[in-house]
């Protein structure tokens, strides 16, 4: 996989002034990202547009705004008629495969309006905005068998490794990706939320091995323990470089790297085996379904623009900013070995509270997963064992350490810092920084 213009790019590759800039940049972000907010320049064409192939020092909205405007430019160079889209309302997902499927990248690009046949009304936005909600729907339908929920929050998704049991499941997939990409390019937001690793498929990412627990959480825990014990004395020094894999219901054994099957997995190299293993575990059985998204998906967002977002910032472009009710949270919260009263549990509410829409998202993001808020609340918050509230644990180790968190619990680690400022500046470099574990993304 390619890495995105996300990382501040190679600084073998940069000229000293230029890594200069950045760094002074990195320094000094929040001012930056005030001025580029105030700029009434395209990003692209003032004096900052250095920061194009260095997104990463760029605020989630000072991103957006500059993706926009290059989305507005692709929109200037193709004014093409309107494209009407006549459907059944209970043949939705199908006929609008039918009706969208034949169409060029460059006739998506225009204008939709929707009919729904039997029905009067002009599509104003109204329908189109209906029939994104319709579609967002279908697409988790399990009568076509393209996606499934992950174990470790059962609302979020993955392609479904037997989604050929739908004989169209590829081309279906190619609409699905086109669709995402249309609604983004529309500025409509989507009720859908897929899984880490899906989203850093479509930004071009490598997965890591931090990304397995929520998707599967026991070979999270199997891995964990072969990196934190001696293979020789648990006798697990008698396996290869090599994975087997189901894809479209034929099992093979495949290697993890050149040559893997005759290559044993030792204390030395361990760690790039859970690395390579976890990575084959993401994809490997999902190949065809991924490159069918993507091939849709970029048919409308080009790859090098998509790319400039996190994983956790696309499903926000995707879904848009959930409202985050802080009393609610708080009402649904645990304490294992803090109480309600603790110093540390008061600054840590009065630092949530002090946080911005987006830093709440990524707050949600990086304790549950997924920016999703639940329709009920978040009494009815799930976790890989069903319902599981918002929990907080003491964590007494090392102060100078970030707060962690574990998705398939909703739960963080939250270290017992010294002062209110310094909670708030870990918790906020943690939610921002995602730090990957072990340094294996």
């Amino acid at each position: 996989a390619v890495v995105s213009t996300q990382s501040t790019g190679h600084t073998a590759d940069m000229s000293l002034d230029t890594r200069k800039f950045i760094t002074f940049a990195e320094k000094h972000r929040i001012v930056l990202n005030q001025i580029l907010r105030q700029s009434t320049t395209p990003l692209s064409d003032g004096p900052f547009q250095v920061l194009v192939n260095h997104t990463r020092v760029l605020d989630f909205d000072v991103k957006r705004r500059y993706f926009r405007q290059e989305l507005d430019k692709i929109e200037e160079t193709n004014r093409r008629e309107d494209i009407a889209i006549r459907v059944k309302r209970e043949h939705v997902f199908e006929e609008s495969f039918r009706e969208l499927h034949r169409r060029s990248p460059e006739e998506l690009k225009s204008r939709l309006y929707v009919i729904f046949e039997g029905e009067e009304g002009q599509d104003a936005g109204g329908l189109l905005r209906e029939w994104y909600q319709i579609i967002a729907r279908e697409i988790f339908n399990p009568h076509y068998a393209l996606f499934t929920t992950t174990p470790g929050d059962k609302v979020t998704y993955v392609c479904n490794s037997f989604s050929h049991y739908n004989p169209n499941h590829l081309d279906y997939f190619k609409f699905v990706g086109r669709v995402i990409a249309k609604a983004i390019y529309d500025n409509k937001h989507l009720d859908c939320y897929f899984s880490r690793s899906f989203y850093k498929h479509i930004l071009g990412q490598p997965v890591s091995f931090r990304d397995m627990e929520a998707e599967d959480y026991a070979f999270y825990k199997s891995m964990m323990f072969l990196l934190e014990n001696d293979l020789e004395e648990c006798g697990l020094d008698n396996f290869e470089f090599t994975m087997e894999i189901e894809e479209f219901g034929v099992t093979e054994t495949r290697d993890l790297k050149p040559n893997g099957s005759n290559i044993g997995v030792t204390n030395a190299n361990k760690r790039e085996y859970v690395k390579l293993l976890s990575q084959m575990k993401m994809t490997g059985s999902i190949r065809s379904q991924i490159k069918a998204f993507l091939d849709g998906f970029y048919d409308i967002i080009p790859r090098h623009l998509i790319s400039i977002f996190s994983d956790t910032e696309l499903e926000l472009l995707i879904s848009g900013l959930p409202t985050i009710d802080i009393d609610d949270l708080k009402a649904n919260t645990e304490y294992h070995k803090y109480q309600f009263s603790s110093l540390q549990i008061q600054w840590f509410w009065r630092a949530l509270r002090s946080f911005s829409q987006a830093e709440r998202a990524n707050f949600l993001q990086f304790v549950t997963g997924t920016s999703k808020v639940p329709l009920q609340g978040f009494s009815s918050l799930e976790g890989m064992n069903g319902v599981q509230k918002f929990q907080i644990h003491r964590d007494d180790r090392s102060t100078d350490r970030l707060p962690s968190a574990h998705t398939c619990f909703n739960q963080l680690d939250l270290p017992v810092y010294e002062t209110y400022d310094k909670l708030r500046k870990m918790l906020l470099l943690s939610i921002n920084e995602c730090p990957e574990g072990f340094g294996l993304a």
